[in-house]
Order: C-alpha cells, then structure tokens, then sequence
C-alpha cells in the first residue's frame, strides 16, 4: 500500500526532514510516524498521572473530633 501526498506544504515537510536526515522521503514520513505513536504510547492517562497526587492527599491525617455544629460557630463569633 502506498500513500500519495498531494498537499504542497506537507509535501514541503517530508522532503525538508529527509534532506536534513539523509533519509529517502518514505523513510522520513516512517521515521516521524513512529516517534509520534512513541510519544503517544509514553503518554499517561489523566487517571495515571492523578495518582500519586491523590495517593497523597488520601495518606494526609484528617483532624479528629466532634463535629462542627452550629454551637461551635456561635462560639467562634462570640454568640452563645
């Protein structure tokens, strides 16, 4: 199967990285292809990067204690 480029720009592109790399134009777009899937593929999910944080916060010692009602409130205001 073969792929046939008919944007100029993308055209462009191909040619520039393979002149830069020394590379042929189809070995070029393959090399690009597979270092973008690379970096997709490395990529966490949002889940897999929020798990530390929330591994954290979850160890963190809640205060104990009666619970806040509106006696306490008053008091912290002055009002009895």
């Amino acid at each position: 199967m073969s792929v046939v480029i008919r944007d100029i720009a993308t055209d462009r592109a191909i040619r520039e990285l393979a002149d830069l790399k020394g590379l042929s134009p189809a070995d070029a777009v393959r090399l690009a292809v597979e270092q973008e899937l690379a970096r997709e593929r490395a990529r966490l999910s949002l889940a897999e990067r929020l798990a530390p944080l929330q591994d954290e916060f979850a160890a963190i010692r809640r205060p104990g204690g009666a619970p806040a009602d509106k006696a306490f409130f008053d008091a912290l205001s002055g009002q009895d």
